[in-house]
């Protein structure tokens, strides 16, 4: 029997379906375990990884491997970018333009130190320098996408055939170790600093007289609706002239620029035309939509893929974790103000350099729900993390491999 007979694929519905019934697995064991509460870690990261587990124990025992159609989950992700735009000031974030900067210096240093990291890494065990890029930037920083962007050529090229199971492997590893470091990393910071949101829960930002924030009915969740679809069709549209310029970028920068654009334009325009930026309802689909993916997305994770060669990359990962930590700890949260949002933005920044862009907001989420909003950091990172940080990566890893 071949490994494709071996393999059953869950359709989109029934995937969606499954992500829904993970996501509560996960708010369930989260409030019964004090430390994952605690630290803040994100309820679809809980359901998720166990769910993964499960499917693990499930082909160990039975040879089968589970797979899933992911559409939806993919839209769950642009909706959500989308409703983080529609959610944004143009003055918050002009007044968080410093710390954008500063942000982007950061990551610039990080990236090349992240390579170092990762070379020494793979001399220890003695393998060829551009299984250490590999094992850097390529696949932490920059995912399983920059993997196998990457690594064929490196397979190739430089010496390491494996370069594609090394890629893929680290970064799953990378995107869970992720997952649990960014809640305890800003708990930290925020408790030893005694640090202080400042700023009012969604919704309920110097609401005037008569525009008091309408409660969430049907009618308030379906105009927030229709405003964010407008922000993803938008988007849509301008993505296809910038990926045909040769700039690549993923479908959810547009969007979420599009929310920002139409949130800074129609209320202006249109002073009289209620707006639902920063209201329950906006906040309600924006929550549904990344928990569900996030959920969707670990939960699919074939861990056993891992096994062969989980030892030493596991290694690796600990200390690239261990350097971003004290690269957060002692270089990112004191150059960032020490502040809240520069707590937030550390949370997120763990997601940042070791897993993905949805992983560092669910981190950043998770941590504002218990410890009060930080509206800024949702767009200061997102915009480090797509627009800048595939430029920088590029760079580091040409010049690693020249090397």
């Amino acid at each position: 029997m071949t490994p494709a007979a071996n393999t059953l694929v869950a359709p989109d519905f029934l995937a969606l379906t499954l992500g829904l019934v993970v996501y509560f697995m996960g708010v369930i064991v989260t409030r019964k375990v004090a430390f994952l509460s605690n630290y803040n870690i994100p309820e679809p990261v809980t359901g998720g990884f166990l769910a993964a587990v499960f499917l693990w124990v499930l082909h160990a025992v039975t040879g089968w491997a589970i797979s899933f159609e992911m559409i939806t989950r993919d839209k769950l992700l642009v909706i959500f970018f989308a409703s983080v735009g529609i959610n944004s000031r143009l003055s918050d974030l002009l007044a968080g333009g410093k710390a954008l900067i500063v942000l982007c210096v950061l990551t610039t240093v990080y990236v090349f130190l992240q390579n170092v990291v990762g070379v020494l890494g793979a001399s220890l065990f003695g393998l060829p320098s551009a299984a250490g890029v590999i094992m850097g930037s390529i696949a932490l920083v920059g995912g399983h996408g920059t993997t196998i962007a990457w690594a064929p050529a490196i397979a190739l090229e430089h010496g390491f055939p494996p370069a594609v199971e090394t890629g893929t492997a680290v970064a799953t590893i990378g995107l869970i170790v992720a997952s649990l470091l960014g809640g305890p990393v800003a708990k930290f910071l925020i408790e030893r600093g005694k640090l202080v949101s400042g700023v009012d829960a969604p919704g309920s930002e110097d609401p005037a007289p008569e525009a008091v924030p309408a409660p969430i009915d049907k009618s308030a969740i379906m105009y927030a609706l229709l405003v964010i679809n407008i922000a993803v069709i938008l988007g849509y549209l301008v993505h296809g002239p910038i990926t045909e310029s040769g700039i690549k970028l993923p479908l959810f920068v547009p969007c979420l620029i599009m929310g920002i654009v139409l949130s800074n334009t129609v209320p202006l325009v249109f002073p009289k035309l209620p707006w639902p930026a920063r209201t329950p309802s906006v906040a309600l689909i924006s929550d549904y939509a990344l928990s569900t993916f996030l959920a969707m997305s670990l939960m699919s994770m074939q861990l056993w893929t891992l096994a062969e060669i989980a030892g030493p990359l596991l290694i690796v990962v600990v200390i690239q974790a261990a350097v971003a930590v004290a690269f957060i700890v002692l270089a990112l949260f004191p150059l960032l103000g020490r502040d809240y949002q520069a707590a937030v933005l550390s949370a997120g920044f763990t997601g940042l350099s070791l897993g993905a862009t949805p992983t560092a907001i669910a981190s950043m989420t998770a941590v504002t729900k218990h410890y009060g909003p930080s509206p800024n950091a949702f767009i200061i990172l997102p915009l480090v993390s797509a627009f800048f940080v595939d430029i920088v990566n590029v760079i580091a890893i040409k010049a690693f491999l020249a090397l």
